[in-house]
Protein backbone atom coordinates (compact mmCIF):
# COMPACT_ATOMS: atom_id res chain seq x y z
CA UNK A 1 0.00 0.00 0.00
CA UNK A 2 1.44 3.66 -1.24
CA UNK A 3 1.33 6.56 1.62
CA UNK A 4 1.25 9.96 0.35
CA UNK A 5 0.49 13.39 2.42
CA UNK A 6 -2.18 14.21 -0.03
CA UNK A 7 -3.37 12.80 -3.03
CA UNK A 8 -5.90 14.94 -5.87
CA UNK A 9 -8.25 12.98 -7.77
CA UNK A 10 -9.14 14.09 -11.12
CA UNK A 11 -6.13 16.41 -12.97
CA UNK A 12 -8.94 18.87 -14.79
CA UNK A 13 -9.30 22.84 -14.31
CA UNK A 14 -9.52 22.47 -10.30
CA UNK A 15 -7.50 19.69 -10.07
CA UNK A 16 -4.60 20.38 -11.46
CA UNK A 17 -4.35 23.55 -9.42
CA UNK A 18 -4.82 22.34 -5.97
CA UNK A 19 -2.07 19.40 -7.08
CA UNK A 20 0.21 22.92 -7.59
CA UNK A 21 -0.85 24.34 -4.86
CA UNK A 22 -0.73 21.64 -2.16
CA UNK A 23 2.93 20.46 -4.01
CA UNK A 24 4.03 23.91 -3.15
CA UNK A 25 3.26 23.37 0.53
CA UNK A 26 4.05 19.78 1.52
CA UNK A 27 6.94 19.24 -1.07
CA UNK A 28 7.35 15.96 -2.08
CA UNK A 29 4.65 12.86 -1.10
CA UNK A 30 1.76 14.54 -2.99
CA UNK A 31 0.19 12.45 -6.09
CA UNK A 32 -2.23 13.32 -8.41
CA UNK A 33 -4.19 10.85 -9.97
CA UNK A 34 -5.96 11.19 -14.02
CA UNK A 35 -8.11 8.60 -15.26
CA UNK A 36 -7.61 9.61 -18.79
CA UNK A 37 -4.66 10.82 -20.29
CA UNK A 38 -3.97 14.30 -18.98
CA UNK A 39 -5.62 17.19 -21.11
CA UNK A 40 -8.34 14.70 -22.38
CA UNK A 41 -11.59 16.23 -23.94
CA UNK A 42 -14.00 13.98 -21.52
CA UNK A 43 -14.85 16.73 -18.84
CA UNK A 44 -15.06 20.43 -18.37
CA UNK A 45 -11.34 21.54 -18.29
CA UNK A 46 -10.42 21.28 -22.30
CA UNK A 47 -10.21 23.56 -25.26
CA UNK A 48 -8.20 26.61 -25.66
CA UNK A 49 -9.95 29.58 -24.27
CA UNK A 50 -12.39 30.74 -21.05
CA UNK A 51 -13.62 33.86 -20.21
CA UNK A 52 -12.16 35.83 -16.87
CA UNK A 53 -14.12 38.71 -15.35
CA UNK A 54 -14.44 40.87 -12.32
CA UNK A 55 -18.19 41.36 -13.83
CA UNK A 56 -20.17 39.13 -11.07
CA UNK A 57 -23.97 39.47 -9.98
CA UNK A 58 -23.44 37.61 -6.61
CA UNK A 59 -21.17 38.85 -3.77
CA UNK A 60 -19.71 35.58 -3.36
CA UNK A 61 -17.97 35.75 -6.50
CA UNK A 62 -17.11 39.64 -6.83
CA UNK A 63 -15.24 38.68 -3.44
CA UNK A 64 -13.04 36.50 -5.33
CA UNK A 65 -12.92 37.73 -8.36
CA UNK A 66 -9.67 40.37 -8.05
CA UNK A 67 -7.68 37.53 -6.06
CA UNK A 68 -8.80 34.91 -8.55
CA UNK A 69 -6.45 38.01 -10.94
CA UNK A 70 -3.39 37.66 -8.46
CA UNK A 71 -3.57 34.36 -8.41
CA UNK A 72 -3.53 33.75 -12.02
CA UNK A 73 -0.58 36.33 -11.70
CA UNK A 74 1.47 34.77 -9.80
CA UNK A 75 1.36 31.25 -11.35
CA UNK A 76 2.44 32.87 -14.81
CA UNK A 77 5.60 34.82 -13.25
CA UNK A 78 6.48 31.61 -11.25
CA UNK A 79 6.08 29.31 -14.80
CA UNK A 80 7.25 32.11 -17.50
CA UNK A 81 4.02 31.67 -19.20
CA UNK A 82 1.30 33.68 -20.49
CA UNK A 83 -1.85 32.59 -19.59
CA UNK A 84 -4.54 35.29 -19.17
CA UNK A 85 -5.05 37.73 -22.53
CA UNK A 86 -7.07 40.94 -21.41
CA UNK A 87 -9.23 41.97 -24.01
CA UNK A 88 -12.03 43.89 -22.16
CA UNK A 89 -15.42 42.68 -21.96
CA UNK A 90 -19.63 43.34 -22.71
CA UNK A 91 -22.21 41.95 -20.60
CA UNK A 92 -24.93 42.44 -23.34
CA UNK A 93 -28.64 42.71 -22.34
CA UNK A 94 -31.38 42.34 -24.65
CA UNK A 95 -34.06 44.00 -22.58
CA UNK A 96 -36.85 43.43 -25.33
CA UNK A 97 -36.16 39.48 -25.32
CA UNK A 98 -36.12 39.64 -21.55
CA UNK A 99 -39.40 41.28 -20.62
CA UNK A 100 -40.90 39.62 -18.12
CA UNK A 101 -38.74 37.01 -17.29
CA UNK A 102 -37.29 36.58 -13.97
CA UNK A 103 -33.29 37.22 -14.15
CA UNK A 104 -32.71 37.68 -10.09
CA UNK A 105 -28.88 40.21 -10.14
CA UNK A 106 -28.45 38.39 -13.66
CA UNK A 107 -28.95 41.68 -15.38
CA UNK A 108 -27.18 44.84 -15.99
CA UNK A 109 -28.40 46.32 -12.40
CA UNK A 110 -27.19 42.84 -10.72
CA UNK A 111 -23.12 43.31 -12.09
CA UNK A 112 -23.39 47.23 -11.64
CA UNK A 113 -24.39 47.49 -8.10
CA UNK A 114 -21.39 44.36 -7.32
CA UNK A 115 -19.20 46.82 -9.29
CA UNK A 116 -19.59 50.08 -7.32
CA UNK A 117 -19.73 47.73 -4.10
CA UNK A 118 -16.37 46.52 -4.99
CA UNK A 119 -14.77 49.65 -6.59
CA UNK A 120 -14.51 48.36 -10.04
CA UNK A 121 -14.49 51.04 -12.57
CA UNK A 122 -16.87 50.32 -15.36
CA UNK A 123 -18.54 51.74 -18.43
CA UNK A 124 -22.21 51.53 -19.30
CA UNK A 125 -23.30 51.86 -23.10
CA UNK A 126 -26.59 51.77 -24.96
CA UNK A 127 -27.79 50.06 -27.92
CA UNK A 128 -25.72 52.41 -30.24
CA UNK A 129 -22.81 53.39 -28.23
CA UNK A 130 -22.37 49.84 -28.27
CA UNK A 131 -22.80 49.18 -32.21
CA UNK A 132 -20.56 53.04 -32.56
CA UNK A 133 -17.80 51.51 -30.40
CA UNK A 134 -18.24 47.72 -31.70
CA UNK A 135 -19.47 47.94 -35.05
CA UNK A 136 -19.28 44.33 -35.08
CA UNK A 137 -22.80 43.95 -33.66
CA UNK A 138 -25.80 44.23 -34.82
CA UNK A 139 -28.60 45.79 -32.28
CA UNK A 140 -32.46 46.05 -32.31
CA UNK A 141 -32.40 49.07 -30.37
CA UNK A 142 -33.38 47.45 -26.66
CA UNK A 143 -30.28 46.56 -25.47
CA UNK A 144 -27.78 47.92 -22.62
CA UNK A 145 -23.96 47.01 -22.28
CA UNK A 146 -21.96 46.73 -19.74
CA UNK A 147 -18.12 47.24 -20.40
CA UNK A 148 -15.15 46.60 -18.16
CA UNK A 149 -11.59 46.65 -19.48
CA UNK A 150 -9.69 44.14 -17.37
CA UNK A 151 -12.27 40.88 -19.06
CA UNK A 152 -10.14 38.56 -21.10
CA UNK A 153 -9.24 35.03 -22.00
CA UNK A 154 -7.72 32.25 -19.49
CA UNK A 155 -6.05 29.64 -21.74
CA UNK A 156 -7.59 26.44 -20.22
CA UNK A 157 -5.79 23.29 -21.50
CA UNK A 158 -2.36 25.29 -21.50
CA UNK A 159 -2.94 26.41 -17.91
CA UNK A 160 -3.74 22.67 -16.79
CA UNK A 161 -0.69 21.43 -18.06
CA UNK A 162 1.09 24.79 -16.58
CA UNK A 163 0.01 23.91 -13.43
CA UNK A 164 0.68 19.88 -13.38
CA UNK A 165 4.35 20.93 -14.47
CA UNK A 166 4.86 23.23 -11.58
CA UNK A 167 3.52 20.83 -9.18
CA UNK A 168 5.81 18.49 -10.87
CA UNK A 169 8.51 20.78 -9.65
CA UNK A 170 7.83 20.65 -6.36
CA UNK A 171 7.90 17.45 -5.97
CA UNK A 172 4.77 16.02 -7.08
CA UNK A 173 3.86 12.51 -8.54
CA UNK A 174 1.41 11.94 -11.95
CA UNK A 175 -0.65 9.33 -12.84
CA UNK A 176 -2.55 9.65 -15.59
CA UNK A 177 -4.55 6.77 -16.74
CA UNK A 178 -5.19 5.83 -13.47
CA UNK A 179 -9.15 5.56 -12.52
CA UNK A 180 -10.05 5.80 -8.78
CA UNK A 181 -12.47 2.99 -8.17
CA UNK A 182 -13.44 4.46 -5.02
CA UNK A 183 -12.48 5.99 -1.77
CA UNK A 184 -13.06 4.87 2.11
CA UNK A 185 -11.99 6.84 5.42
CA UNK A 186 -9.23 4.64 6.70
CA UNK A 187 -8.46 5.90 10.70
CA UNK A 188 -7.63 9.50 10.00
CA UNK A 189 -6.60 9.36 6.80
CA UNK A 190 -8.46 8.06 3.02
CA UNK A 191 -7.95 4.69 1.06
CA UNK A 192 -7.85 5.41 -2.48
CA UNK A 193 -8.93 2.07 -4.75
CA UNK A 194 -6.84 2.06 -8.21
CA UNK A 195 -6.50 -0.85 -10.37
CA UNK A 196 -3.33 -1.00 -9.42
CA UNK A 197 -3.88 -1.76 -5.92
CA UNK A 198 -4.96 0.54 -2.86
CA UNK A 199 -3.18 3.61 -1.83
CA UNK A 200 -3.18 5.75 1.35
CA UNK A 201 -3.25 9.50 2.06
CA UNK A 202 -3.22 11.49 4.79
CA UNK A 203 -6.01 13.76 2.86
CA UNK A 204 -7.87 13.71 -0.83
CA UNK A 205 -8.92 16.44 -3.02
CA UNK A 206 -11.72 14.64 -4.66
CA UNK A 207 -11.95 17.28 -8.10
CA UNK A 208 -13.73 14.40 -10.18
CA UNK A 209 -16.75 16.66 -11.18
CA UNK A 210 -19.10 14.50 -13.13
CA UNK A 211 -17.82 10.97 -11.83
CA UNK A 212 -18.06 12.81 -8.47
CA UNK A 213 -21.15 10.82 -6.66
CA UNK A 214 -19.35 7.33 -7.90
CA UNK A 215 -16.50 8.24 -5.89
CA UNK A 216 -18.56 9.65 -2.65
CA UNK A 217 -20.38 6.50 -2.61
CA UNK A 218 -17.70 4.92 -0.41
CA UNK A 219 -18.02 7.63 2.07
CA UNK A 220 -21.76 7.37 2.34
CA UNK A 221 -22.27 10.81 0.44
CA UNK A 222 -24.65 11.61 -2.80
CA UNK A 223 -24.66 15.24 -3.78
CA UNK A 224 -27.92 16.57 -5.70
CA UNK A 225 -25.97 17.10 -8.90
CA UNK A 226 -26.98 17.33 -12.39
CA UNK A 227 -24.65 16.59 -15.69
CA UNK A 228 -25.17 18.91 -18.56
CA UNK A 229 -23.68 18.23 -21.75
CA UNK A 230 -23.14 21.40 -23.46
CA UNK A 231 -21.48 23.03 -26.42
CA UNK A 232 -19.20 25.97 -28.42
CA UNK A 233 -18.78 25.75 -31.75
CA UNK A 234 -15.37 27.54 -34.04
CA UNK A 235 -16.25 29.61 -36.94
CA UNK A 236 -13.74 30.29 -39.55
CA UNK A 237 -14.75 33.94 -39.95
CA UNK A 238 -12.65 35.27 -42.88
CA UNK A 239 -12.57 38.62 -41.19
CA UNK A 240 -9.92 37.75 -38.77
CA UNK A 241 -8.58 41.50 -38.19
CA UNK A 242 -12.29 42.50 -37.10
CA UNK A 243 -12.32 40.00 -34.52
CA UNK A 244 -8.93 39.94 -32.86
CA UNK A 245 -7.93 40.63 -29.40
CA UNK A 246 -7.01 43.85 -29.56
CA UNK A 247 -10.30 44.49 -31.24
CA UNK A 248 -12.98 42.88 -30.34
CA UNK A 249 -13.74 41.56 -26.81
CA UNK A 250 -15.22 38.75 -25.10
CA UNK A 251 -19.15 39.25 -24.35
CA UNK A 252 -22.41 37.67 -22.78
CA UNK A 253 -25.11 38.33 -24.28
CA UNK A 254 -28.20 37.59 -21.86
CA UNK A 255 -31.46 37.44 -23.78
CA UNK A 256 -33.63 34.60 -24.98
CA UNK A 257 -30.85 32.49 -24.35
CA UNK A 258 -27.31 32.81 -22.26
CA UNK A 259 -24.57 33.27 -24.99
CA UNK A 260 -20.89 34.16 -24.63
CA UNK A 261 -17.96 34.52 -27.38
CA UNK A 262 -15.03 34.69 -27.34
CA UNK A 263 -12.49 36.60 -30.68
CA UNK A 264 -9.94 34.76 -32.45
CA UNK A 265 -7.89 32.97 -30.30
CA UNK A 266 -6.51 29.52 -30.28
CA UNK A 267 -7.50 28.60 -33.03
CA UNK A 268 -7.92 30.61 -36.62
CA UNK A 269 -11.89 31.08 -35.14
CA UNK A 270 -13.77 32.92 -33.54
CA UNK A 271 -15.78 30.86 -31.15
CA UNK A 272 -19.55 30.79 -29.23
CA UNK A 273 -21.04 28.86 -26.57
CA UNK A 274 -24.49 28.98 -24.36
CA UNK A 275 -24.57 29.09 -20.59
CA UNK A 276 -26.41 26.24 -19.47
CA UNK A 277 -29.89 25.22 -21.14
CA UNK A 278 -28.12 21.32 -22.19
CA UNK A 279 -29.31 18.63 -22.01
CA UNK A 280 -28.93 16.11 -18.97
CA UNK A 281 -26.40 13.38 -19.21
CA UNK A 282 -24.26 11.01 -16.88
CA UNK A 283 -20.02 11.31 -17.25
CA UNK A 284 -20.02 7.94 -18.81
CA UNK A 285 -23.28 7.80 -20.92
CA UNK A 286 -22.87 11.02 -22.05
CA UNK A 287 -22.57 11.29 -26.00
CA UNK A 288 -19.75 13.74 -28.00
CA UNK A 289 -21.95 14.31 -30.80
CA UNK A 290 -22.22 17.93 -31.68
CA UNK A 291 -26.39 19.00 -30.91
CA UNK A 292 -27.97 20.49 -34.30
CA UNK A 293 -30.77 22.38 -32.60
CA UNK A 294 -27.55 24.05 -30.54
CA UNK A 295 -26.12 24.50 -34.03
CA UNK A 296 -29.03 26.12 -35.32
CA UNK A 297 -29.46 28.13 -32.24
CA UNK A 298 -26.30 29.84 -32.86
CA UNK A 299 -26.16 30.43 -36.18
CA UNK A 300 -29.46 32.23 -35.79
CA UNK A 301 -28.34 34.20 -33.31
CA UNK A 302 -25.39 35.44 -35.23
CA UNK A 303 -27.23 35.93 -38.09
CA UNK A 304 -28.99 38.42 -36.37
CA UNK A 305 -26.58 40.20 -34.24
CA UNK A 306 -22.73 39.20 -35.39
CA UNK A 307 -23.17 38.51 -38.84
CA UNK A 308 -19.49 38.65 -39.54
CA UNK A 309 -18.20 36.56 -36.76
CA UNK A 310 -19.61 33.61 -38.51
CA UNK A 311 -17.98 31.66 -41.19
CA UNK A 312 -17.61 27.72 -42.23
CA UNK A 313 -18.04 25.90 -38.81
CA UNK A 314 -14.43 24.72 -38.13
CA UNK A 315 -15.79 22.22 -35.60
CA UNK A 316 -18.11 22.12 -32.43
CA UNK A 317 -16.95 20.37 -29.19
CA UNK A 318 -19.06 19.28 -25.87
CA UNK A 319 -18.12 19.36 -22.32
CA UNK A 320 -19.67 18.70 -19.41
CA UNK A 321 -21.52 20.91 -16.55
CA UNK A 322 -21.86 19.34 -12.97
CA UNK A 323 -23.98 21.36 -11.31
CA UNK A 324 -25.73 22.14 -7.80
CA UNK A 325 -29.52 22.71 -7.82
CA UNK A 326 -28.23 26.57 -6.65
CA UNK A 327 -25.83 26.25 -9.60
CA UNK A 328 -22.92 27.43 -7.08
CA UNK A 329 -19.66 26.04 -6.25
CA UNK A 330 -19.18 23.28 -4.00
CA UNK A 331 -15.68 23.67 -1.80
CA UNK A 332 -15.41 22.15 1.37
CA UNK A 333 -14.66 18.86 3.65
CA UNK A 334 -16.62 16.37 4.32
CA UNK A 335 -19.21 16.39 7.38
CA UNK A 336 -17.36 13.40 9.51
CA UNK A 337 -14.87 12.98 6.90
CA UNK A 338 -12.68 16.14 7.12
CA UNK A 339 -9.71 14.40 5.31
CA UNK A 340 -11.66 14.47 2.11
CA UNK A 341 -12.95 17.82 0.64
CA UNK A 342 -14.96 18.02 -2.57
CA UNK A 343 -14.50 20.49 -5.27
CA UNK A 344 -17.73 21.03 -7.73
CA UNK A 345 -17.06 23.90 -10.68
CA UNK A 346 -20.98 24.31 -11.28
CA UNK A 347 -19.80 25.05 -15.10
CA UNK A 348 -18.35 28.47 -14.44
CA UNK A 349 -15.15 28.00 -11.92
CA UNK A 350 -12.61 27.99 -14.50
CA UNK A 351 -11.49 31.66 -14.23
CA UNK A 352 -11.45 31.09 -10.50
CA UNK A 353 -8.94 27.43 -11.02
CA UNK A 354 -5.48 28.96 -9.86
CA UNK A 355 -7.20 30.57 -6.57
CA UNK A 356 -9.15 27.63 -5.98
CA UNK A 357 -6.52 25.76 -5.92
CA UNK A 358 -5.59 27.51 -2.98
CA UNK A 359 -8.86 27.68 -1.12
CA UNK A 360 -9.13 23.79 -1.22
CA UNK A 361 -5.06 23.38 -0.24
CA UNK A 362 -6.00 25.74 2.80
CA UNK A 363 -9.04 23.00 3.72
CA UNK A 364 -7.08 20.06 2.90
CA UNK A 365 -4.46 20.97 5.50
CA UNK A 366 -7.01 22.31 8.05
CA UNK A 367 -6.13 26.11 7.53
CA UNK A 368 -8.93 28.86 7.22
CA UNK A 369 -9.45 29.50 3.63
CA UNK A 370 -7.75 32.87 2.47
CA UNK A 371 -10.81 34.02 1.04
CA UNK A 372 -14.26 33.34 2.52
CA UNK A 373 -15.84 29.99 1.27
CA UNK A 374 -19.17 29.74 3.28
CA UNK A 375 -21.52 30.07 0.16
CA UNK A 376 -19.98 26.55 -0.89
CA UNK A 377 -20.48 24.87 1.95
CA UNK A 378 -21.61 21.57 1.40
CA UNK A 379 -24.33 21.34 4.04
CA UNK A 380 -26.13 23.84 2.53
CA UNK A 381 -29.76 24.01 1.84
CA UNK A 382 -30.11 23.47 -2.06
CA UNK A 383 -27.60 20.26 -1.09
CA UNK A 384 -29.62 18.99 2.16
CA UNK A 385 -33.15 20.34 1.66
CA UNK A 386 -35.20 17.99 -0.83
CA UNK A 387 -37.72 20.98 -1.34
CA UNK A 388 -34.87 23.05 -2.31
CA UNK A 389 -35.19 22.17 -6.64
CA UNK A 390 -33.80 23.49 -9.03
CA UNK A 391 -33.43 27.04 -10.94
CA UNK A 392 -30.85 26.33 -13.56
CA UNK A 393 -30.87 29.74 -15.66
CA UNK A 394 -30.84 29.39 -19.48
Amino acid sequence: MGAYRAIVIGLGGLGSAALHRLATELGPGVLGLEQFALGHHRGASQDHSRIIRLAQHQDAYAALAAPAYRAWAAVEEESGQRLVTRTGGLVIEDRVARAGTATGTRNIEGYTALFDRHGVAYELLDADALTGRWPQFRTSGGEQALYQEDSGIVDAARANAVHVALARAHGAEVRPHTPVRSIRADGGGVAVVTDGGTLRADRVVLAADAWTNQLLAGVGLRLPLTVLREQVTYYATPHLAEFSPGRFPVFMWHGEHNFYGFPVYGEVATKLGQHMGGEETTADGRSFDPDPVRRERYDAFLARHLPRFRGPELYSRTCLYTVPPDQDFVLDTLPGTPQVVVAIGAGHAYKFAALIGGLLTDLALGKEPAHPVDAFFVTRPALTDPAFGRSFHT
